[in-house]
């Protein structure tokens, strides 16, 4: 690679590290595995960074490798990984805390969906790209993505520990006496 094709990618690759490693984290549900994913799939474009950096976007380019070797792990591996269940309950719960319970079953519901179904979730709703886009990035039509999009978020509806968190905010205003009509 040319000396100003190098510079080229080292530049991409400080400007959107955190981004993709985010997006991958979102993937994979653990801050290790994201950063792998993340590395491998630079790996790959850094092979043939010539022609990523004159697509249309070398971001959706990246991406795409990012989903693409996600699914690959899944693949290969076969072996459904679970996270560890909801922390105990601890007296005097903060804000923070209860953030971070939040987050957690989120993360946890989100590593319950397909590898398909998650990639669809988090590039719809967390990278907010449309419906096009995500069908351009995973490769398949937007009518797909509208039925994985439909099928993860009834899954994440009726997901019991989500259930759990959403409800809890509304439970404790109303006992408090700060929820309900003015």
């Amino acid at each position: 690679m040319k000396a100003e094709q190098e510079a080229r990618f080292q530049e991409f690759v400080r400007a959107r590290w955190s981004h993709l490693v985010r997006t991958a984290y979102l993937l994979t549900g653990d801050v290790h595995h994201a950063e792998d994913l993340t590395q491998t799939a630079l790996a790959k474009a850094y092979r043939s960074w010539r022609h990523v950096s004159h697509s249309d976007s070398p971001e959706a380019y990246v991406r795409r490798i990012l989903v693409n070797c996600n699914s690959d792990r899944f693949r290969k591996r076969r072996v459904r990984e679970a996270l560890t269940a909801v922390p105990p309950e601890v007296a005097g719960r903060d804000e923070a805390v209860s953030w971070a319970d939040e987050r957690s079953a989120l993360l946890a519901a989100l590593a319950g969906l397909p590898p398909k179904q998650r990639a669809v979730i988090v590039m719809r709703y967390w990278e907010d790209l449309s419906e096009a886009e995500v069908a351009e990035v995973l490769g398949c039509s937007p009518g797909t993505v509208k039925s994985q999009a439909s099928k993860a978020l009834v899954k994440l509806r009726t997901n019991p520990g989500l259930a759990q968190v959403v409800d809890r905010p509304a439970r404790s205003r109303a006992l408090s006496g700060q929820g309900g009509s003015k």
